[in-house]
Formats: C-alpha cells, structure tokens, sequence
C-alpha cells in the first residue's frame, strides 16, 4: 500500500491555504537527497514559509516535495524527499500534522512506514506549540508518539 504521508501533506497544505493561514514545512536538512540552502538549518532542520506569496511553482507529489524561494535575494530550488518532512503546519495557529524522523534507507522491506498522530494534535499545556517563526529560527516542536 502507498505512504498516506503525501496525501496528508498535501491535505494539510489546501486546509491551511482555504483557512487563509500561512502554511510552514519543517524538513529534515539532513536527509538524502535534500537540497536546501544551508545557511538556514538549525540543528539539523529548516523551516520553510510555502505560501503562495513565498514560492513559486509548488510540487508535492508522493516522492518528494519541490518549490523554487528566494533566500536573501537569491532564487533557490527547494527539493525534499516527503520522508525527510517532518511537520506542516499553520504559521498563525501552529495547527496542522507533525511526523516523527523516518529511516533515512531508500528501499527495502519496511522502507516509507510512518508514525504519526492520527488527527492533530490540539494545544494544550502539556503539549506546547511553536510560537513565532521569523527569520532563520526554527520552530520549537515536540514530537508525540
């Protein structure tokens, strides 16, 4: 059976644009295959702003995630395996779907299995959500599993 991973990410991506809220990825820097400028990873990850208003020719599709943005004046092409995604979310309200980290091996028996929470997860006090992101910092997210 395919990931349902894709599909969520895009899910999540149209709810937040029809919430008219600003939606953010947070990706893996890390992983194979990533192509993100790295002047903007924090301790491993980057926190994108995927608005309309912010990039330009947006792909999600079930392999990977791809959009060109200017960083600092300078057009980037953004490439992401959907495996080295880890939240999508709104900037306003911090709704939206937080995966754990995926094995970083391509193929095999097992390879694109998931965890994630099956609804989103509500704020609450004991589950804290990334307050602001601005500039080069990254959300502040907790992983629930």
């Amino acid at each position: 059976m395919l990931s349902n991973k894709p599909y969520l990410i895009r899910a999540f991506y149209e709810w937040i644009i029809d919430s008219d809220c600003t939606p953010f990825v947070v990706i893996n820097a890390n992983y194979p295959r990533c192509q993100v400028p790295l002047d903007y990873v924090e301790n491993g990850e980057i926190t994108l702003n995927v608005s309309p208003e912010a990039i330009r020719d947006l792909k999600i599709t079930n392999d990977s995630i791809e959009f060109r943005a200017s960083f600092a004046g300078v057009v980037h092409i953004i490439s992401a395996p959907i495996k080295a995604t880890l939240a999508i979310y709104a900037q306003e309200n911090q709704q939206g779907m937080f995966f754990d980290y995926e094995d970083q091996e391509e193929g095999g028996e097992g390879a694109g299995n998931i965890n994630f929470a099956p609804e989103p997860i509500m704020q609450t006090d004991e589950n804290p959500r990334p307050t602001s992101v601005k500039g080069k910092g990254k959300a502040h997210l907790k992983l629930v599993e």
